[in-house]
């Protein structure tokens, strides 16, 4: 991540990340958000249609080192699997274009986000802090879904329990341009998909399910052979909003395939190495750009803040994972 950021900025930032850390409590060495987590390693491999949509050098190599963290939504370390806060799963990649150098996408399970704008959703994030037991009715975060509706569709949106992170699909929040070999631009959104269906557990199952059972599945995928997933690009169409990260954009919108990736191994050491990584939703390579959207500068001022943070703290006793 390069440059400095506005006083401002910075403010805003640590006051999202203080509004996590309200809710989930201070875990030093953790993310305030998607807390637990695996690092994976293994290799991307670009589709033709992802080299006839960008010049990005991954797009344009025969195949591209990634590291690949899934993980699950709150920022408390040892959160069950199965919990209702343990969702929207993430998925993040790293394309390591050259020794520290790279490029990344970040994506959820959820299409779509609760907020246009960093403001926003630090609102909202302390909406849902002030409405713990006691909150007078109705609470600050009925008052704050029943007047902003992109929140509420986000709250309301199903989010069913994988057999797998590998079998759920991710969606990146916002949207990217797109620079082809020719010049030629197209907008679009991420979506990281399994090699077959989406498989998800019935409610019984999800109930039934031990604490770490999507993290135990995943080591046992991984003694099986590799882990294949699909990266799809979903085109704007003509008129498409771009720059607001809640509104999502009809199913029957092209859809590009970009690569596919294979996972093969457990990073070594991986929690100081998920320490270490921070992930950086805007691009910052050629062929790929940034859209207009608000909420990217603030979630990568956020992400490079809590990582600065987390890689001071001491290894966590007893770190397993």
């Amino acid at each position: 991540m390069k440059g400095t950021i506005s006083p401002q900025l910075e403010e805003l930032s640590r006051d999202v990340i203080q509004a996590f850390d309200n809710l989930n409590g201070v875990h030093p060495g953790s993310r305030p958000a998607h807390a637990k987590g695996l690092l994976l390693s293994g290799e991307f491999t670009p589709s033709p249609g992802g080299r006839r949509l960008s010049r990005a050098p991954h797009l344009q190599r025969d195949s591209t080192p990634v590291t690949v963290r899934f993980s699950d939504f709150a920022g408390v370390p040892n959160i069950p699997d199965n919990h209702d806060n343990a969702s929207p799963r993430g998925c993040a990649i790293r394309f390591n274009l050259a020794e520290h150098v790279h490029t990344d996408i970040v994506a959820h399970s959820v299409d779509g986000f609760p907020a246009r704008t960093a403001e926003e959703f630090l609102e909202f994030l302390r909406a849902v802090y002030a409405s713990g037991s006691g909150a007078s009715k109705p609470s600050p975060l009925q008052v704050f879904l029943d007047t902003h509706p992109a929140a509420l569709r986000f709250v309301q949106a199903p989010k069913p329990m994988p057999e797998s992170f590998a079998t759920e699909r991710y969606f990146s929040v916002s949207a990217y341009r797109f620079i082809s070999p020719e010049g030629v631009t197209r907008f679009g959104r991420y979506r990281v998909r399994p090699a077959g269906e989406p498989e998800y557990l019935s409610i019984a199952d999800t109930r039934a399910a031990t604490p770490d059972f999507l993290f135990d599945e995943m080591r046992r995928r991984l003694e099986r052979g590799s882990v294949a997933m699909r990266i799809m690009i979903q085109l704007a169409g003509e008129g498409d909003v771009t720059d607001d990260s809640t509104v999502q954009w009809p199913e029957d919108r092209e859809q590009v395939e970009f690569g596919t990736l294979q996972l093969n191994a457990f990073v070594p050491e991986n929690q100081t190495a998920q320490r270490k990584i921070i992930f950086d939703p805007i691009p910052r390579v050629d062929g790929i750009e940034a859209s207009a959207d608000p909420l990217l500068e603030p979630r990568a001022s956020v992400y490079l803040m809590s990582g600065r943070r987390r890689r001071l703290a001491a290894e966590p006793a007893g770190a397993g994972r």
